[in-house]
């Protein structure tokens, strides 16, 4: 289709993203990671831009 973008998607259950998902949600939870960053560094972890809005 010409002028509409394609979103590739993440595999998020191959192992090297499942191993970067852990240490995400492992710094979440000790607390080491701000609440307003978590989504941040979700989409930094898995290549993915921010969401405009």
């Amino acid at each position: 289709m010409f002028g509409k973008k394609t979103q590739q998607s993440s595999d998020l259950t191959s192992p090297e993203n499942v191993k970067k998902g852990q240490q995400v949600y492992d710094r979440i939870v000790s607390g080491k990671c701000k609440t307003k960053d978590v989504t941040a560094e979700l989409d930094a972890t898995y290549g993915r831009k921010p969401k405009r809005g």
